[in-house]
């Protein structure tokens, strides 16, 4: 394992950039096992730090709330075909009385988290170079019950390229798979007057999740949504800025689906695994190598209006996943406090 160097931008520590994380050898180019210990299980969460957390006090104006999360029943039928709609059963052992379950519930069908076990790379493997076999039902192996025993919450920054390129004249096309580059997000944050601190839990707004639920026409039965670009710039990106959570408003943060992607995998091009829809996406790169924990549904649009009312893009952000042992996913249950 090579030893991490500085980054320039980082504030206590060494912390090696996405360049010389190309430069480790073997199955460690380009990933950041290890670099918090061989037993690390919360990958870019550990950028928020006590101090960090401590110094987003100051993201707190007004003290009021928005609550960023959908319905849990939001899409009936489900937008994902194999992530079925939940059933809801409300019962009383007497006439005073109630109770409730919930059956078939898909804990990535509405405002979610993603795991770090819900993708491993299909050259590498899973991130820290966890065993797959113990990547199951109550099994604590990356298991989201880590990210719920240690909570997320820190500065959170909205990035609102839809208004952006809205402003610009370029306004994103929501019926396609429109890939977001890199270059789009810094030009938004410059539009904003907004900057992003090492820890932060970034918030991309691309509006594409309004147009959907105003009920776009799926009459040919494709998908599709507007994200960031499938690229290594993106994931430098993120991972140079130190992004410690990406969410956005759309289906899977990148841009979908990834038939557009120039990403490639050894195991797709000599055949010994078939592509799939999976195929060049970005996820591949951003939760199994580089570890980091992915929002994907998030309602920004209300965040978005009270954001841009005061002038300011950071807010004070909670997310609590649930504490399910050996859980790939949880609803996200985040909330912005302004």
């Amino acid at each position: 394992m090579t030893t991490p160097q500085a980054l320039p931008h980082t504030s206590g520590g060494e912390f090696p950039r996405f360049d010389q994380l190309l430069d480790r050898p073997g199955r460690l180019r380009g990933t950041a096992w290890g670099l918090w210990g061989p037993a690390d299980q919360l990958g870019t969460l550990n950028h928020l730090s006590p101090e960090r957390v401590l110094a987003a006090r100051g993201s707190i104006v007004t003290g009021d709330v928005v609550p960023l999360n959908l319905p849990l029943a939001e899409f009936d039928p489900p937008i994902i075909a194999h992530r079925g709609s939940i059933e809801h059963t409300v019962f009383g052992l007497n006439d005073f009385h109630r109770d409730d379950r919930i059956d078939n519930l898909f804990l990535q069908a509405s405002t979610q988290i993603d795991g770090l076990r819900h993708f491993g790379h299909p050259d590498r493997g899973f991130y820290n170079d966890s065993d797959p076999t113990g990547l199951v039902a109550g099994q604590p192996d990356l298991g989201v019950q880590a990210v719920a025993q240690r909570g997320i919450a820190g500065r959170g920054l909205l990035i609102d390229v839809g208004a952006y390129r809205e402003a610009v004249g370029r306004p994103i096309d929501q019926t396609r798979n429109e890939q977001i580059p890199v270059e789009d997000l810094d030009a938004t944050l410059e539009w904003q007057g907004s900057s992003i601190h090492p820890g932060d839990i970034i918030m991309i707004r691309t509006g594409w999740l309004k147009y959907f639920r105003q009920g776009p026409d799926r009459s040919d039965g494709v998908l599709r949504s507007p994200g960031l670009r499938q690229s290594e710039d993106t994931a430098a990106w993120l991972w140079d800025h130190q992004v410690s959570v990406a969410a956005s408003d759309n289906i899977a943060l990148e841009a979908w689906p990834a038939t557009d992607s120039n990403l490639t995998v050894d195991a797709e091009l000599t055949g010994t695994m078939p592509k799939s829809s999976h195929s060049g996406m970005l996820h591949r790169i951003l939760i199994p190598l580089l570890g980091l924990t992915i929002g994907e549904l998030w309602v920004l649009d209300e965040l978005a209006a009270a954001c841009t009312l005061r002038g300011r893009y950071d807010v004070f952000l909670t997310a609590q996943p649930l504490n399910l042992l050996g859980g790939v996913g949880s609803p996200a249950n985040a909330m912005a406090i302004l």
